[in-house]
């Protein structure tokens, strides 16, 4: 009986663990190297540390990033591209419901867009 009880304690403790996993897969799709990904939650004035560091995101690529802060599940996205140091805004991503944002964005037009799944 004690080792039932332990098993089903340990699935427990698991299954809290993966609920509070946040991390996503951020797809570039603008059309231009990012050069800079900033997360923050939703309305914040500060960004915190560019999320890439050294490296670029190329139009196409794909990189999964490490997201913990359940607390503040809604968060904002802003990027810097490479070749202009231009910068643009994705808001209100629910970063605990979401595994895949894929990023668009229209320089002519400024639109901007996500695919979320």
């Amino acid at each position: 009986m004690f080792k039932k009880i332990l098993v089903l304690g340990c699935l427990a403790l698991s299954g809290a663990s993966f609920a509070a996993d946040a991390d996503f897969t951020l797809v570039n799709r603008t059309g231009y190297a990012l050069n800079e990904v900033y997360i923050s939650p939703t309305k914040m004035d500060k960004w915190g540390s560019d999320r890439l560091g050294r490296n670029q995101l190329v139009n196409g690529a794909s990189r999964k990033f490490k997201f913990g802060d359940t607390k503040h599940c809604i968060q904002d996205i802003k990027v810097v591209f490479t070749d202009d140091a231009s910068e643009v805004e994705w808001e209100g991503f629910n970063l605990c419901e979401l595994d895949k944002i894929t990023l668009k964005y229209n320089r002519k037009t400024g639109d901007v867009s996500a695919e979320t799944e």
